[in-house]
């Protein structure tokens, strides 16, 4: 099953059933899982552990090196789960400040061209659009979909459940269920076609909708609008869910007014 056109590095492990096809690169120091297929002129670089059944299409490059000037080839690492399918020219940089790196979970599908930078974290179940930018440091939470040319800035947050429309610029913290569009980036509704699609109530979503009606339609401050959420909406998993990440965000969202934060 690997092609004698492919360079398999005799230290790197591979394992059962594994596909690598002519003029693929695989370095020393990585890790293939079983069932994975490896096409054409993929390079896989060293530090890069991939878990089972992954698809890599043609040109991609796992585990590059970081792009960041604090990088001085000190070890560095590349994990990607089960079940991914990462398609032709995508990108991922390996981490450095972490035992894991950058971090791509289970269940991914990472369109072409995408970039996803150095210690950046994909949590599973996410879909990336083409041409999708993730700078260094950035987390998707999970089930997130990111459309295409969408630019995540370093260091900024998204999320679970969250839908990203098509060019937008993203610098900062998405919170989840939401739908976020334009530029500048701004709440376009909660993400409902998504979320009853997977299995949320309409009691659900309608808990979502009045937490997002304070945060983002009725011109308070965020401290505010997390009071009123906490005394208008009954404790449940999703309400603190929603208000657990904006405490974790210091009340900084994206699309909120700075004299709102």
């Amino acid at each position: 099953m690997i092609s004698p056109l492919a360079h398999v590095d005799p230290a790197a492990k591979i394992g059962n059933n594994v596909t690598i096809h002519p003029f693929a690169f695989i370095d020393a120091d990585v890790v293939i899982g079983d069932n994975c297929e490896i096409h054409p002129y993929v390079s896989i670089v060293r530090g890069t552990r991939l878990g089972k059944n992954n698809r890599i299409y043609q040109n991609s490059v796992i585990g590059a090196d970081p792009q960041d000037f604090r990088w001085k080839n000190q070890p560095s690492y590349c994990t990607i789960g089960d079940n991914n399918v990462i398609r032709e020219n995508v990108i991922i940089n390996r981490g450095f400040n972490s035992e894991e790196g950058t971090v791509v979970g289970n269940d991914c599908f990472i369109m072409a061209m995408t970039h996803i930078g150095h210690d950046s974290v994909i949590e599973g179940q996410c879909v990336l659009g083409n041409n999708v930018v993730i700078a260094g440091e950035a987390r998707v939470g999970q089930c997130c979909i990111l459309s295409s040319a969408v630019m995540l800035h370093e260091n900024s947050r998204i999320g679970n459940w969250v839908l990203v429309k098509g060019g937008c610029r993203i610098s900062g913290n998405v919170p989840p269920y939401i739908i976020m569009a334009h530029n500048p980036a701004s709440y376009f509704g909660v993400n409902a076609f998504v979320l009853r699609k997977k299995g949320h109530t309409e009691d659900q979503i309608d808990e979502i909708a009045k937490a997002y009606r304070h945060v983002y339609q009725c011109g308070t401050s965020v401290f505010n609008a997390m009071k009123r959420i906490e005394a208008d909406i009954e404790p449940s998993p999703i309400r603190d869910s929603i208000l657990g990440f904006i405490r974790e965000s210091r009340l900084k969202l994206v699309g909120i007014p700075r004299d709102l934060e």
